[in-house]
């Protein structure tokens, strides 16, 4: 299991803000025989529909001192997350979490953009300072 990514808490403070329940802190992926760790697992009751919506989450910073390189390994951690999760509980929607700044600047980027929606990821947007979930883009 790899460490916890420096907003975790963060993140998962916003989530709670935002109603969601963490079901799992990490969510587990057991899938052909590898083992995976989703940052975090959630759910959330939909009084409307009558049911549950689940999401698992995997948390990033964008700190280092490449974004590219940051993205590449969010990138490939979210396809193989998102293959698993489709063998393993297809109800639950992946995201990926990402910070404001991050998002307002590098994920404005032409090609990002272009990955982003060539490989549709979802993306939680969240403020790490005042640990809220900014936006949801499915």
């Amino acid at each position: 299991m790899s460490a916890r990514d420096i907003f975790h808490q963060a993140v998962t403070a916003a989530l709670l803000k935002d109603q969601w329940y963490i079901t799992d802190d990490p969510f587990v992926l057991q899938v052909g025989g590898v083992d995976m760790y989703v940052d975090l697992g959630a759910e959330k009751l939909l009084a409307a529909q009558k049911g549950q919506q689940q999401i698992a989450v995997e948390i990033k910073n964008f700190l280092g001192p490449s974004l590219i390189t940051d993205f590449h390994v969010a990138l490939g951690q979210f396809l193989n997350y998102r293959t698993a999760l489709t063998q393993q509980e297809p109800q639950r929607r992946l995201y990926l979490a990402v910070p404001l700044e991050p998002y307002q600047t590098f994920f404005a980027l032409p090609f990002v953009r272009t990955v982003v929606a060539q490989y549709q990821l979802a993306l939680l947007v969240y403020d790490a300072a005042t640990q809220e979930v900014v936006e949801w883009i499915d």
